[in-house]
């Protein structure tokens, strides 16, 4: 217990200080139960933000639970005794046990090397933290005994904010995970129950969207702006109606989250909301009036196409041999594609992403299942350990998209002029968990330097996005 308690409170350790600034290496120092502890490395322990930092390998190496660093995507993962911390190197947001914590200070790297907060870890695993300024020594305390009645959810001071309130079950709580504005329409993807409750405000003109018995799940934060005090803002570019939106947990009690959409001018909205445990909100600021569906996508008997943009943020997907990134190389192929398919008048377009934002793979199929879409085409680029492989392949799961591959794929490798690899069954989520015919384009090979070099071209980009459009007109026989 002791040897675990110290490497915990070490990790989790951030410290109120008078002062600002960085300290000096050496110049704090670190006790556990009385013995001194060693970063055992060139970082030296730092004063960031009033906030005590300290090598993730000390730590590991000293504490006795289980920590994992996952170079791709920054996080860090801590187990011990059945709880779960994770952290993401630049988000204030962590998970404890599933639950959202807001930390004071961020996780960063120095040199290489990761640095935590020790004070929020500590506190997470039940250690005393003690901060004598005079000497610059901080003591980590491990308790004689275990405290059961203190919920590890919580935390004291500036150790973190819990998101999910104590004692509710999580349950009840409707998780928000990610938002989008896209085609002037506002998208909350939730899970939960929660119904939003909306509200048109002058002077100046805004909508309010609230949701209660809701909060920021903890993948949130990777995906958009969440401050130490939860909140945020979505930049909005391109739409005349809108300046920007802003969210915050408005209310713990009960607990609320509310969105702003700030407008320009005065603007009617409609509001649909589809899914069962996996939510869509979508408030659509086309609407003629507050009943209007008519403008909601897939309505009027158009046709309603999803495109989804592999990867993104975070997640950069395959890595060229030059070092170009595969979700750049998605997102803009879709774009190009969406503005083509928006010249179509007997078709609509919705994108799980617009942007440099992540969304989880189930929130990737859950968009298109809410919508009821016709269609689902997801772009990729490959990747192989041998620098020779090169072409475009196409993917179905189900039976009932085999048709949609075919014909996808024979306009995607003349818009290629790559080897042809054919159609192929991948058991890949985003089209095994959709329920409408979906196929996964693999355009070309990001470890194959000729592909990569003309993967990047806007030619190449341009004849893609017109070869899907082609492939969508004729499987749904729109001329």
């Amino acid at each position: 217990m002791k040897k675990f308690a110290f490497m915990l409170l070490l990790l989790l350790f951030v410290v109120v200080l008078p002062g600002h600034g960085q300290a000096a290496a050496g110049q704090n120092k670190i006790f556990l139960d009385g013995q001194e502890l060693n970063a055992g490395q060139d970082v030296p322990v730092e004063n960031v933000n009033n906030s005590i930092m300290v090598p993730l390998r000390m730590i590991a190496e000293n504490l006795g639970y289980k920590v994992d660093w996952n170079q791709t995507s920054k996080t860090i993962k801590i187990e011990q005794q059945g709880k779960t911390i994770q952290l993401i190197v630049d988000q204030t947001a962590a998970s404890v046990d599933g639950k959202t914590v807001i930390m004071s200070t961020a996780p960063l790297l120095r040199n290489g090397t990761t640095l935590v907060p020790i004070r929020f870890i500590g506190e997470q695993f039940g250690l005393t933290v003690k901060w004598d300024n005079t000497k610059k020594v901080v003591d980590l305390i491990t308790p004689p005994v275990s405290e059961p009645n203190i919920d590890p959810g919580q935390s004291n001071g500036d150790g973190g904010t819990v998101v999910v309130p104590p004692g509710e079950p999580s349950s009840s709580v409707s998780m928000i995970n990610g938002i989008s504005f896209n085609e002037n329409r506002f998208t909350i993807a939730i899970d939960g129950n929660a119904e939003p409750k909306v509200s048109k405000i002058s002077g100046p003109d805004r909508i309010i969207v609230d949701l209660p018995n809701a909060t920021f799940s903890d993948i949130f934060g990777t995906g958009q702006i969440l401050d130490p005090d939860l909140n945020g803002n979505l930049t909005v570019t391109d739409y005349p109606d809108v300046s920007g939106i802003r969210y915050s947990l408005y209310s713990t009690n009960p607990y609320t989250v509310r969105f702003v959409i700030d407008l320009n001018t005065p603007k009617n909205y409609s509001v649909e909301v589809s899914g069962d445990s996996s939510k869509l909100i979508v408030i659509d600021l086309n609407a003629q009036a507050p009943g209007d569906t008519s403008t909601q996508p897939g309505n009027s008997g158009r046709k309603l196409v999803v495109l989804d943009a592999g990867h993104g943020a975070k997640d950069s997907g395959a890595v060229g041999v030059t070092g170009k990134y595969e979700k750049n190389f998605n997102l803009d192929v879709i774009l190009k594609a969406a503005a083509l398919l928006r010249q179509e008048n007997k078709i609509d377009v919705v994108l799980t992403r617009s942007d440099d934002t992540f969304l989880e793979l189930k929130e990737r199929a859950a968009i298109a299942n809410n919508l009821g879409a016709d269609l689902f085409i997801s772009v990729h680029a490959n990747s192989s350990g041998s620098a020779a492989a090169s072409g475009t392949e196409t993917y179905y799961q189900r039976d009932a998209s085999k048709a949609l591959a075919n014909v996808m794929h024979k306009y995607l490798v003349q818009a290629t002029g790559l080897s042809n690899r054919g159609v192929r069954y991948g058991n890949f989520h985003v089209i095994r968990e959709t329920k409408m015919p979906a196929v996964l384009l693999e355009v070309g090979y990001l470890s194959n330097k000729k592909d990569e070099a003309l993967l990047f071209t806007e030619a190449l980009q341009n004849n893609v996005a017109a070869s899907m459009v082609s492939g969508i007109k004729e499987y749904l026989g729109i001329q």
